[in-house]
């Protein structure tokens, strides 16, 4: 039996950005389509098989160690987004100023798809989620730019929405209205022995 089960679930791709410099800005470049390497997107600066270190992982790493790159893609939820504009008092948020790889539509609490889960595109291109993205401070200046005054809660509003990251399991094309199809591992919740016991 495969540890990963195909669902009937699937994720419309809305969206395709790429993000060129991030010390220059966060803002993604709109994409038809995207070409999916084992480092990512080509030119994307959250690419690469290898990153440095972050504030994310200082418990497992000194700041700046080399480690795999499993934070090639930012992927959101169209859903999610527009929860965020809505608690924001906007009519629409731009997936370019959240510095998004990918949109996708029609799956529900996405932000919560569980860890190791696949997103499969039609042609075979395949991300594995990471986890869970928390919403970091960069958007609020580029949210800010374009509306001002509107980014100073975007942390809050984007808490449990903010999309997850994912990297490249297999090479291939994703395009503008590919359907990826989920994939979920096959095996119960974790929880700590103690916990199962008071069940």
């Amino acid at each position: 039996m495969p540890a990963l089960k195909p669902t009937g679930i699937f994720g419309t791709v809305t969206w395709i950005g790429r993000v060129a410099d991030r010390e220059a800005a966060l803002v993604a470049e709109a994409l038809e389509a995207a070409e999916l390497t084992f480092a990512g997107i080509a030119g994307e600066s959250h690419g690469g098989l290898t990153r440095r270190s972050c504030s994310r992982v200082v418990a497992q790493h000194p700041k700046g160690t080399e480690i795999r790159n499993v934070r090639q893609l930012s992927v959101l939820s169209a859903e999610e987004i527009a929860l965020i504009a809505a608690e924001l008092g906007l009519a629409a948020l731009d997936p370019a100023w959240l510095g998004a790889s990918l949109v996708v539509q029609g799956i529900a609490d996405f932000s919560h798809v569980p860890p190791s889960s696949r997103l499969q595109a039609p042609a075979g291109a395949t991300l594995v989620v990471d986890m869970e993205n928390r919403p970091c401070h960069l958007p609020a200046k580029v949210i800010d730019a374009a509306a001002p005054g509107k980014g100073r809660t975007f942390k809050a509003a984007a808490r449990g929405r903010r999309g997850v990251t994912a990297w490249v399991e297999r090479e291939g094309e994703i395009r503008l209205g590919d359907a990826l199809r989920l994939h979920v591992p096959d095996q119960p919740a974790w929880a700590p022995p103690d916990a199962r016991r008071a069940v």
